[in-house]
């Protein structure tokens, strides 16, 4: 039994890694629409393969030894007396498993050439996954509702700072486009 707790963590970094990876593939399988042929193909063909690789090898495998090991934990731990902490780090955790039926959704659509979300959307919805993880570890960190109201706060900063950043990024990248496209 003492070795479900750290199996359950590194499943759960697997998992967060495979879902900061997907998206940044999704993102540059996206831009691949804009190079000229075969350049377009060529990455295309590339980026599906290495997306199937992590999706199906790495992130869902991850996500679902997570949900067993953590399960375990769970009823091991707490049986059917569950902390409020715990129940509000679930809501995060189904979150979590929402954005990567998204994911999946996403990775369908891409699958078959189906270019649904901008690369500009995908930077941003990239950003989701890392509001999920600060909330979870720290609900799992600090454990009483005072922390975790300031948490919430700090969720709220950390977003809204990812999101100014993406903007700032964005307006760089399209001034040195405007430049290039200049000379």
């Amino acid at each position: 039994m003492n070795y479900i707790l750290p199996l359950h963590i590194i499943f759960v970094v697997t998992w967060f890694a495979g879902m900061f990876y997907i998206v940044r593939l999704f993102i540059y399988h996206t831009e691949a629409e804009k190079k000229p042929e075969p350049e377009r193909t060529i990455l295309q063909n590339q980026f599906k393969l290495m997306e199937k690789r992590l999706w199906y090898g790495i992130t869902w495998p991850s996500a679902i030894i997570t949900y067993i090991l953590g399960g375990t934990l769970l009823w091991t731990s707490y049986g059917l007396s569950i902390p409020p902490w715990l129940l509000v780090k679930l809501s995060f955790v189904l979150g979590l498993t929402l954005y990567q039926i998204q994911n999946q959704v996403i990775f369908s659509n891409l699958q078959k050439d189906k270019f649904k979300w901008s690369s500009i959307k995908l930077r941003m919805w990239n950003e989701l996954a890392t509001v999920f993880l600060v909330a979870i570890v720290f609900i799992v960190t600090l454990k009483d509702t005072i922390s975790f109201l300031w948490g919430v706060v700090g969720i709220l900063l950390i977003g809204f700072a990812l999101w100014g950043a993406i903007m700032i990024y964005r307006k760089a990248r399209k001034s040195k486009k405007a430049e290039e496209h200049e000379k």
